[in-house]
């Protein structure tokens, strides 16, 4: 079935959306992005995603093309239109499409954002059997960009350590920079040692993930002590548990880094219960 597409104010089906050949994000990379995921018809976490994109928007000196109320009615209706019961809407917003390529951002007088949004159908998301089993992940050298706090289209790097990863027979990869995680290729970090939590402070140098905002809430409200501090892929190893989160993920545990079992190989329970109570929150709270 044809799915239908959001595309510069437009409904369209995926076949007839276009988009030109100078756009920015296609020559530059000149766009940021989010993902929201959808339970029972419903978005997860809309309001964080919103105020993000903004964050990213300004931080690039790109003009918003849709307020809040209308991006979250084109998410909805996208829904609606897809029958997505579980899935994704991903959108894409960049500089525009000026007459030809150049390095100087285009007038934004003259030159519109392109505004792009789609679903993508994924039945079982909130059951994953990788929640059971947990993910095997493996370590590399986080090669990236000085601004992984804005949420651009350049995802070419974590490409290829997604790739790396599965060439090595593990899930996902952790990048490293001065001998430090900086975080998963698309999700947020974290270990834990005993009743703590440890993860990687915000910065430039990570996404200010909007599932890591919740789930450290989560966790303190669950009495769990929270780290946010610099940590080696040796300090992780020793850790009891381990798991990363992300808008599509939710919750997922590790069970190995860089061949290394983590406890006795199998998801642990604190990992197990932060994703229960992620879930259980985030539902209620969709819209």
């Amino acid at each position: 079935m044809t799915r239908t597409v959001y595309l510069n104010g437009e409904y369209l089906p995926e076949n007839e959306a276009k988009v030109s050949i100078f756009d920015r994000a296609f020559l530059m990379a000149d766009g940021v992005y989010e993902v929201t995921s959808v339970l029972d018809g419903k978005l997860i976490d809309f309001d964080g995603h919103a105020v993000r994109l903004a964050r990213s928007l300004n931080e690039l000196d790109m003009k918003n093309p849709i307020s809040k109320e209308d991006l979250l009615e084109v998410h909805r209706e996208l829904v609606r239109r897809n029958n997505i019961e579980e899935g994704l809407v991903y959108l894409q917003i960049t500089r525009g499409a000026p007459n030809d390529r150049d390095f100087v951002f285009p007038d934004p007088e003259t030159t519109e954002p392109t505004i792009v949004l789609f679903t993508q159908n994924k039945p079982g998301l909130g059951n994953d059997p990788k929640a059971k089993q947990g993910l095997k992940v493996i370590s590399i050298e986080d090669q990236r960009w000085g601004r992984r706090d804005i949420k651009t289209v350049q995802l070419l790097y974590p490409s290829l350590g997604k790739m790396m990863a599965k060439k090595a027979g593990a899930d996902d990869a952790w990048m490293v920079q001065d001998g430090f995680v900086t975080e998963g290729t698309s999700n947020n970090a974290y270990f834990i040692k005993g009743n703590t939590i440890v993860t990687r402070a915000l910065s430039n140098d990570i996404l200010h993930g909007i599932t890591r905002a919740a789930v450290l809430r989560f966790a303190e409200e669950a009495q769990m002590k929270v780290e946010e501090r610099n940590f080696t892929i040796e300090e992780a190893q020793t850790g009891d548990e381990a798991f990363i989160s992300s808008a599509s993920a939710f919750v997922m545990p590790v069970i190995e880094i860089d061949g290394v079992q983590l406890g006795d190989g199998t998801p642990g329970a604190r990992v197990a219960r932060l994703r229960e109570i992620y879930l259980e929150e985030m539902r209620k709270a969709a819209v």
